[in-house]
């Protein structure tokens, strides 16, 4: 008799959601990607288990005008607007160099995010499953541990009430 998860996984490749899950990171991967932050200024308190993370900024390496980059997102939130689903703005950033970029969390699988970020130029994407965070590379859907995703999110202090506690 086939074991539960090999049923759950039989079932995920049939309806479209499998994608593999590494153990290590690949060489392809930035190192940046695995130290990266998020910051949010709306409620996530309805936050489902299992969403995507998508910015249409430069992509690592790359330079774009402020323009460009404003322009990309734009048109990468209409997109996703179009969807309606689950769907929050936060920014990632790197606590080591500064480099912020916004983005948006959206429930969608990895791949459909994959082929979501090669039309917006994207080198790799953040998914989220059941509070842990992983990067997948846009042209080969692998998901990679990078940690746990709460301890990562935080409520930007723009918007916080001094005395009070953010709630996620």
């Amino acid at each position: 008799m086939p074991s539960l998860a090999f049923i759950a996984e039989a079932v995920a490749i049939l309806f479209g959601e499998h994608s593999e899950v590494m153990s290590k990171p690949t060489e392809d991967l930035h190192p940046a990607y695995f130290e990266t932050h998020f910051h949010h200024t709306e409620s996530w308190s309805d936050m489902p288990d299992e969403f995507a993370i998508i910015t249409a900024f430069a992509t690592t390496g790359e330079q774009w005008s402020d323009a460009e980059n404003a322009a990309a997102d734009d048109a990468l939130r209409q997109n996703l607007e179009q969807r309606d689903v689950w769907l929050r703005r936060l920014t990632g950033y790197s606590p080591t160099s500064g480099h912020e970029e916004p983005g948006w969390a959206i429930t969608i699988n990895p791949a459909t995010a994959c082929e979501i970020g090669r039309q917006f130029r994207q080198h790799a994407i953040y998914f989220v499953k059941d509070g842990s965070l992983y990067v997948t590379l846009c042209h080969d859907v692998v998901l990679v541990p990078v940690g746990l995703f709460m301890s990562r999110l935080h409520r930007s202090k723009i918007m916080s009430t001094p005395g009070t506690e953010p709630s996620i």
